[in-house]
């Protein structure tokens, strides 16, 4: 038989009607708006309604640092939640939506894999229920406005060499990182230099992300901050008055999505921020959702536990209130034989040795979940057609001489019940005593906070802020932000601010050469390395190979 794609399992699986999905979790029709047969959106004021009931448990979805080899973090994820569901368990996901951006550069989508998938996954992967397209109207509506009050007098006396607020597409285009807009004519606009962010790197995207409710909303996008004036002062959102109808598009856009998996397990995916470059997690109000709804709450942070599950821990916990009962950090032997020095070309091949080298980097993001914030863990071995048995049961001992739980998951290949070992050694850690700390106190100082981060979590010697960035910290701290969290925007591929260290590198400081207060979302960005807030798009992307037949069938997405 033909091997079948993501994408081909996708298509042939039968959906439940989304209505049934619903009530399966007791949400009625009254709370419910269908977006055709098998997507619709859930009323935010059910999570009021249902607030006498107690929260399940919040199982947290991370892993090692990513390599091209693959670690399948949303496939275990997926799996995990019908695993749950397959030992009597009543589960559901709350995910983050993919960025169109991913799917037609070199990622591809992000609905999971295999048999472990959310779907409709065309659908989730591309326009979906109109959410981010909702956020990049909200945020270009805002550069709008600004743009125009400067060309109508500026009577808040923006200096346009220090406007801070960028356009929005979500998709990869290097072509827009930096322009110079406003040419032609006097009545086209004040020429000034502009760019582009990818949308998920909006600060709308956090926003809607990290808001509780409307109300919320709405204050966190009046607090945006979009210029600076020629004394330094910043110039607000509010201050432009753009919020009221900025919520306006965002009206629908706030309310979390629900879908389903292979195995008709409820999946609340919604919002979509990047781990790298934003705080990599979903909304707050469909984990909320979740939590209300159903006994055990799988959710998941972007990227390696250096960055999502740190901005997890200390972003959307110290915001939210909430607090995960159990970690899971995802491995595969592929790519822990790159970290210990293994050619892409070669992962299929036995190499105890390299697996052997690349271990610390999983022992390193284990003991950071247990030991930093608390909360215990259990490794997800996701297994590929190309492991040994000889390299599977290296990394269960190294775990195992450790005391680090470790279960082989099947779920690419086998749905829940691939996950139900992992479902089991997730029940049973949940039940365990523990009690969440995070990283740094509100109390430190910006240079400290980053100088936590960077030794407790990424092992480094320290934090170096460049001149710019020490004097950014300082008009930050005279404006009062220093009390925020930080957002690291890191490379993805190594504990450190250098790509090419991979495995667990020690002797290293990382470099901070810039800050951004996002004062909406409410935490300041620093910048290190060439890290980007727009991608490119590869030589060959993926987008060369999606297609659409004559009768409407999407081909190529994965």
């Amino acid at each position: 038989m033909a091997h079948m794609t993501d994408i081909d399992i996708a298509q042939s699986t039968e959906m439940l009607r989304i209505r049934d999905i619903a009530a399966e979790l007791g949400i009625d029709e009254e709370h419910l708006e269908e977006y055709g047969r098998y997507k619709a959106k859930v009323d935010p004021r059910l999570i009021a309604e249902r607030s006498d009931r107690p929260d399940g448990r919040l199982v947290l979805v991370t892993a090692i640092t990513p390599t091209p080899a693959g670690e399948g973090k949303t496939t275990t994820s997926i799996g995990l939640a019908d695993g749950l569901r397959h030992i009597g368990k009543k589960s559901a996901l709350a995910l983050r939506e993919p960025s169109l951006g991913p799917v037609f550069g070199i990622k591809g989508g992000a609905a999971g894999g295999g048999y472990a998938q959310v779907v409709p996954m065309e659908d989730i992967n591309l326009h979906f229920t109109g959410d981010f397209h909702a956020i990049g109207a909200a945020n270009n509506l805002l550069a709008a406005m600004l743009d125009n009050h400067i060309y109508q007098g500026n009577s808040l006396g923006i200096d346009v060499k220090r406007v801070t607020w960028k356009r929005a597409v979500d998709m990869n285009d290097r072509q827009l990182r930096n322009l110079v807009d406003g040419l032609g004519k006097r009545t086209d606009g004040v020429p000034r230099e502009d760019g582009f962010e990818i949308t998920v790197a909006s600060e709308i995207m956090a926003v809607l992300c990290l808001a509780s409710d409307m109300h919320d909303l709405k204050e966190r996008l009046r607090r945006i901050i979009v210029a600076y004036r020629h004394d330094g002062t910043p110039v607000t959102c509010g201050n432009l008055k753009a919020q009221g109808a900025m919520a306006a598009l965002l009206k629908d856009a706030l309310k979390p999505n629900l879908v389903q998996t292979l195995e008709h397990t409820p999946a609340f995916v919604h919002g979509g921020p990047f781990a790298n470059i934003a705080h990599g997690c979903n909304s707050v109000m469909a984990t909320r959702m979740a939590l209300k709804l159903a006994d055990y709450v799988v959710t998941e942070a972007g990227f390696g536990a250096d960055l999502g599950a740190e901005k997890f821990m200390d972003i959307k916990c110290r915001m939210s209130g909430l607090r995960p009962d159990c970690v899971v950090v995802v491995a595969t032997v592929r790519a822990l034989k790159m970290h210990g020095g293994a050619p892409k070309a070669e992962l299929s091949r036995e190499d105890l040795g390299a697996l052997e080298r690349g271990l610390p980097n999983l022992f390193r993001h284990v003991e950071n979940m247990t030991s930093v914030y608390g909360i215990p863990a259990v490794v997800a071995v996701n297994a590929f057609p190309t492991d040994t048995a000889a390299e599977q049961q290296l990394l269960m001992d190294r775990c195992a001489e450790r005391g680090i739980r470790a279960v082989l998951s099947t779920v690419w290949a086998d749905g829940g019940a691939g996950g139900a070992e992992l479902a089991r050694a997730v029940a049973e850690l949940c039940e365990q005593p523990s009690e969440l700390h995070l990283a740094y106190t509100d109390d430190m100082s910006i240079e400290a906070k980053i100088d936590a981060i960077a030794r407790r979590i990424y092992h480094a010697d320290g934090a170096d802020l460049t001149p710019a960035a020490k004097t950014a910290a300082s008009e930050l701290t005279a404006l009062g932000f220093s009390h925020m969290p930080i957002c690291m925007a890191k490379t993805q591929y190594s504990f450190s601010d250098d790509q090419t260290l991979f495995g667990a590198p020690e002797g290293f400081r990382i470099t901070v050469r810039d800050l951004q207060v996002k004062a909406g979302a409410g935490f300041i960005v620093a910048y290190t390395g060439d890290i980007l807030t727009m991608p490119g798009l590869p030589r060959v992307p993926a987008a060369e190979n999606i297609d659409v037949t004559d009768d409407g069938i999407i081909k190529g997405l994965f």
